[in-house]
């Protein structure tokens, strides 16, 4: 693996909510995020159809104190949500960002259920607001 961009993200309120995000050939990325400062629950989803683990996710969480870190491959889309004030996240990827690549999917889809931890409120964008169902994906990625 070849990363050619590094990049950090804050988050300035516990709850906030980055994702799922993903990109589409020939800049999809693969991405490798650890936690900087503060914690984060870090979620990745498989999205690339075919594969048997279509639509699952795993979570990890990321903090400074555990020293852990996640590989999100090419075909899964990304997302977190922070669980302490003034998070940073630092992300390598394969490839640029490029806005006219850049996709998503909603982060709270029943379809994918992803397990959430309860916060007293969860701070999004509107782009994050917006995202389609993972049933309302075109077929981006294939498994091979």
């Amino acid at each position: 693996v070849s990363f050619v961009q590094d990049n950090e993200s804050l988050s300035a309120q516990p709850g906030t909510v980055r994702g799922l995000h993903f990109q589409l050939p020939p800049f999809a990325q693969g991405k490798l995020v650890r936690c900087l400062r503060g914690a984060l629950l870090d979620v990745t989803v498989d999205i690339r159809h075919g594969s048997p683990t279509y639509g699952k996710w795993v979570s990890v969480e990321l903090s400074p104190e555990n020293g852990s870190q996640l590989w999100v491959p090419a075909g899964f889309a990304h997302g977190f949500v922070t669980l302490q004030p003034d998070t940073i996240i630092s992300y390598k990827v394969t490839a640029p960002y490029s806005g006219e690549h850049d996709r998503g999917v909603r982060w709270n889809d029943a379809e994918i259920g992803i397990e959430w931890p309860q916060m007293d409120a969860y701070v999004l964008s509107d782009k994050d607001n917006k995202q389609p169902l993972l049933s309302e994906l075109p077929e981006y990625f294939q498994f091979s």
